[in-house]
């Protein structure tokens, strides 16, 4: 009777009915605890269903009992990827491996810690023991032609991409990650072709459709030179993405002090400044405001989630604020309308990187509602005592600036595990 209900929730379990697999297996599991097979089982449900915590609780109860099955510590390596715990997890894999070295599944698994790791030269060493125990393996498949690629190796990584898919022409992950490659390499119209068939054999993959929504938005000439920028950058281990960054900063104000001692570069550095000012700035609220118009897109408006619709709106208003503070300007020649056209300019960045991923949650949202309250402050002041240079506006000055530290310093320890 137990075998045919662990039968039963496994088969639920291949058609992703994983809550009703869940209930079969507690009912089986109350009647003994201690069985390994389903407390293995009822970690990977719970692991399906986002409850990491309860997955963790579970494979610590199973590897308690037995602690000498390999798969039981590879099962316990996914979860711990899911909690962020890349340390921990490699120790894990680490241990499966040592109790079962003929897995290529434990291999591929590994080699997919390291390529998020960016340790790309060690990502494809450990892909490539996974082929060879199994020359069909598709995560060391799809491992191995990601790491080419960060490699620089491109020929062999569309060959190895291309094998994958050979194996398996219908599966969703090599369609995506083969997509988010060909994005990498700057052929955006053939990356959607692959998101496209990705989102066809798995309508609710994230992955898929994070591509898809770059892919779309990749339409536009700018948008495209960003990518590069953000595929490169992103690439670099954070001392080097730090690197960049501060580097880039004391450019620009090197290059702005010699403008201001020299009048005769003036009218070249000065330019330039402003213009290195508007990329670095563009880089941070292009994005959403490519959400805005990708959704006037009839594919592209249902593949926003929640956050990027809100935050595309938000940046738009601020948009909106900026461009009205101009024209003001302009038809009542009044410099109090400056401070609403700086305003809305400079709330842009905030909102439009407030709902990025962070370790201390809500984090940017604080920052950014923060800055709103002192920016609508500072504005008010100004109109109701004439004051443009007021107590609260070198506060969100210092605010604005600060605010750029601090999301990359959120932002690199988010992409830097």
């Amino acid at each position: 009777m137990t075998d045919n209900l662990i039968n039963r929730a496994e088969l639920l379990m291949e058609q992703q009915r994983y809550s009703e697999a869940e209930k079969i297996l507690r009912d089986v599991l109350a009647t003994n605890p201690t069985d390994i097979q389903v407390l293995a089982l009822l970690s990977e449900v719970s692991l399906q269903l986002n409850k990491y915590d309860e997955a963790y609780m579970l494979i610590n109860s199973a590897i308690g009992v037995s602690p000498d099955i390999g798969h039981l510590f590879y099962i316990k390596a996914r979860i711990t990827i899911h909690q962020d715990k890349y340390d921990e997890a490699e120790e894990n894999i680490s241990r499966a491996l040592e109790l079962d070295p003929a897995d290529a599944d434990f291999y591929a698994l590994w080699a997919s810690i390291k390529l998020t790791r960016k340790q790309f030269e060690k990502a494809l060493e450990l892909a490539n023991k996974a082929l060879e125990l199994d020359a069909q393996n598709l995560l060391g498949l799809n491992i191995r032609s990601t790491a080419l690629l960060k490699l620089n190796k491109k020929d062999e990584s569309y060959k190895t991409i291309e094998g994958a898919l050979k194996e398996d022409p219908n599966n969703a992950y090599t369609h995506a990650n083969y997509g988010w490659g060909l994005l990498e390499k700057g052929d955006h119209k053939k990356a959607l072709e692959h998101f496209r068939e990705s989102l066809k054999n798995d309508p609710n993959f994230s992955y898929a459709q994070a591509g898809m929504v770059e892919a779309l938005k990749a339409n536009n000439l700018f948008y495209r030179l960003f990518l590069k920028y953000a595929f490169w950058i992103g690439n670099l281990t954070a001392k080097y993405q730090w690197g960049v960054i501060i580097g880039f900063y004391l450019g620009v104000k090197v290059l702005k002090s010699v403008a201001q001692n020299n009048q005769a570069l003036q009218p070249f550095l000065t330019p330039l400044v402003i213009l290195l000012s508007l990329i670095a700035f563009s880089t941070w609220v292009i994005s959403p405001l490519s959400n805005l118009f990708l959704r006037l897109n009839p594919y592209g408006k249902h593949l926003l989630d929640k956050k990027e619709i809100v935050s595309s709106n938000f940046v738009g208003a601020s948009l909106l604020v900026f461009l009205i503070g101009v024209l003001f300007y302009f038809i009542a020649s009044d410099d109090k309308f400056l401070t609403v056209a700086f305003f809305g300019f400079a709330m842009m960045l905030p909102l439009g990187t407030m709902f990025n991923a962070t370790k201390v949650k809500h984090a940017l949202i604080i920052y950014t509602a923060a800055m709103a309250l002192i920016g609508a402050g500072a504005v008010y002041i100004t109109f109701t005592t004439g004051e443009i240079f007021n107590m609260l506006t070198p506060i969100f000055v210092i605010g604005f600036i600060g605010f750029q530290w601090a999301a990359n310093f959120f932002l690199i320890r988010e992409n830097n595990v």
